[in-house]
Parts: structure tokens; C-alpha cells; sequence
């Protein structure tokens, strides 16, 4: 079973990242799933350090593909079976202006651009410092 966890981690925006602050991301269509961004953001707003970066992925995934909870153990091992893409391609660090902090145990927090806490982390060396994928190659 493959992981996507880090530990003692900031996951700094891309370099191409649009936006110049943290911006909540739009609810998508009506009528069809939470976008993916929108789903990780909800997670990890209402539940900061709670979290491993497997457990959000799988969240989101269960939650648009409506797996029930007794179904979740069997379908998580099915998940991580194939490799999965880390935070650092997630939207909300490419698109939205959100950083993610990933503490000793593997759990992570949002973290704002442009915020104080932003500042600190992405200038702490005690942790590995990571930039989200860009959006489009470098020219």
C-alpha cells in the first residue's frame, strides 16, 4: 500500500499559483459532486491536525464516489493500492493560495498565503520544505 504522508512538512504554494491570498474555493455546478478543492478545504477547515494527507485523500474520494461507511476499510486498501497524487498537487495549493503544514505525526493543516503562520513556516528549517506542483510547465 502506497502513502502520500508527510511528516514535520510545509507544502508551500506553486510558483504559478493565481492567487495573491488564500481564497475559499467555488462550489462548482449545481447539481453535481463538491468540487475536489472544495471538499479539502471544508476537511481540513473544520478539522485542522486531525487528518493525514491519506486520510483526507481517501475522505474525498468516498464522499464523490458515495462509498458507504461499512464499505470504507475494503475500499481504502483498494485506493492506495495504485499510487495516489500527494498535497503538492492539490488545487488548493496550485489554484487557491493555501499552504499545508503536516506536523510529526503525518497530520495536516491549511495554512493561508499571506498570513503570519504562512511567513513562519515556509522560513522554518527544522521542517522539509516542498513547493506545490506548478500548473504549467516553465517556459
Amino acid at each position: 500500500m502506497s502513502s502520500t504522508n508527510y511528516t514535520e512538512t510545509f507544502i508551500r504554494v506553486a510558483e504559478d499559483c493565481p492567487a495573491q491570498d488564500a481564497q475559499e474555493p467555488p462550489a462548482g455546478p449545481a447539481g453535481k459532486p463538491p468540487t475536489i478543492a472544495l471538499l479539502q478545504y471544508r476537511l481540513l477547515s473544520e478539522r485542522p491536525y486531525e487528518l493525514t494527507s491519506d486520510d483526507l485523500l481517501f475522505e474525498v474520494h468516498a464522499i464523490r464516489q458515495n462509498i458507504e461507511p461499512p464499505e470504507r476499510a475494503a475500499q481504502r486498501e483498494a485506493f492506495f493500492a495504485k499510487p495516489q497524487a500527494c498535497l503538492r498537487s492539490s488545487p488548493l495549493a496550485k489554484r487557491y493560495g493555501w499552504g499545508f503544514h503536516h506536523d510529526g505525526q503525518g497530520r495536516v493543516a491549511l495554512v493561508p498565503l499571506g498570513s503570519t503562520r504562512y511567513q513562519e513556516l515556509s522560513e522554518d528549517s527544522s521542517l522539509t520544505q516542498l513547493g506545490a506542483m506548478r500548473s504549467r510547465r516553465a517556459s
